[in-house]
């Protein structure tokens, strides 16, 4: 018989930048004690968004920081959309063009990551936010 499990984490970010976040998921499907089941994660934001990626060397995540600085740069005059600053509309060109949404296989109990991958947060707003991301499983 399928179960279902749902909760929300509630993130502090630091301002722009990846914010790890394996852990306390890895922690809250553990808990859950399903052995086999598709876990989703969800950001309710627009101006943050969801990856999985290298978790090893911290300059990957600077690197992919700084790529997406280049590729959508903050007061762009291309934008009208400024209502929160200067970084208010590339915020929500970048979370628009990454992830808001994750799926995860789960086996024996734990999320099937690589052995260098992570789960983050990716803030795309300057100054420091609390974020929500759901998590949900389901699974046997």
């Amino acid at each position: 018989m399928l179960h279902q499990s749902t909760t929300t984490l509630d993130i502090p970010t630091p301002g722009r930048g990846l914010v790890e976040i394996t852990r306390p998921v890895a922690e809250w499907v553990a808990a859950q004690r399903m052995q086999t089941a598709l876990l989703t994660l969800f950001i309710r934001h627009t101006s943050a968004s969801l990856l999985i990626q290298e978790n090893a060397d911290p300059e990957v995540q600077a690197d992919l920081d700084r790529f997406l600085a280049r590729l959508v740069p903050d007061g762009d005059p291309l934008f009208r959309h400024r209502d929160e600053g200067p970084d208010d509309m590339p915020a929500h060109v970048r979370s628009a063009i990454t992830a808001v949404q994750l799926s995860i296989p789960v086996t024996g109990g734990r999320m099937v990551l690589g052995t260098w991958q992570g789960i983050y947060l990716w803030e795309h707003r300057v100054r420091a936010h609390r974020r929500q991301v759901v998590l949900h499983l389901v699974g046997e």
